[in-house]
């Protein structure tokens, strides 16, 4: 098992590629900690992942939410070894119609929650451990209607390399996954009619190399593999999982 006796925490696991990650790194092994903000969503989690794993209600926007729920985990299994700092959001809305509100929590959740859990979480972190965040092929296109979330995308895949660049004195090896389309609850969160959401995806696969949308178990062993000791000497890069979109 590549993750035996490690302890993962994973952030946004409850439904899509963290619940599957989640899964995957219980079956390698790891003691799992899943964090999510959905009541109905961390109870068929903790379904899905069964008793032994630990799961947590934190609304990562808030950072005394994020330090509660590192005090549990660190409470339960003395330290961390693996974070997978997955959770985010956003709103479909053309940049002339974004407001302030709009901005302010896309940022709010998948910058601010992503680096307040990585810098709450880093104290306990065993040396030589892995830090993985979930960034997206839209830091590397240009998408109408996308502009904020693929903002708070790119400035993610920022910190992979600034944090990494902190954390390299501790061997702490900190990477992004990068998906392209993949097939979850996420993209029904955009706030797009549903007419417009199938026709998106249908483009989306046409226009994917490989000519089809990808699947959350393709992300999740991707993520696997950056967090476990297969990807020893790997630090400060993105793996992109989008079938070549952004690439070929």
């Amino acid at each position: 098992m590549k993750l035996a006796n490690k302890v993962a925490l994973v952030t946004g696991g409850t439904s899509g590629i963290g619940l599957e990650t989640a899964r995957l790194f219980r079956d390698e092994g790891a003691k799992v900690v899943v964090i999510g903000t959905s009541e109905q969503r961390l109870r068929e989690a903790e379904h899905v992942l069964g008793e032994n794993a630990m799961i947590l209600r934190a609304d990562l926007r808030d950072p005394l939410q994020i330090d509660k729920a590192v005090a549990e985990v660190v409470e339960t299994h003395g330290a961390i070894d693996i974070v997978f700092a997955n959770a985010g959001a956003g709103k479909s809305a053309p940049f002339d119609a974004v407001t302030p509100e709009q901005l302010g929590d896309q940022f709010a959740l998948n910058v601010g929650g992503l680096f307040f859990t990585i810098q709450k979480s880093a104290p306990h972190l065993r040396d030589g451990g892995s830090i993985v965040v979930t960034t997206s092929f839209l830091n590397a296109v240009g998408t109408p209607g996308l502009a904020v979330l693929s903002a708070t995308k790119a400035a993610v895949r920022s910190l992979v390399r600034s944090i990494g660049a902190e954390l390299a004195p501790r061997r702490i090896r900190v990477n992004a996954v990068s998906p392209g389309p993949i097939d979850t609850p996420f993209a029904s969160k955009l706030g797009l009619p549903e007419d417009d959401l199938r026709k998106s995806g249908e483009a989306l696969a046409a226009a994917v190399p490989l000519k089809r949308i990808g699947s959350a178990v393709e992300v999740a062993k991707a993520v696997l593999f950056l967090a476990s000791d297969d990807a020893s000497y790997v630090t400060g890069t993105e793996l992109v999982v989008d079938g070549g979109l952004s690439q070929i």
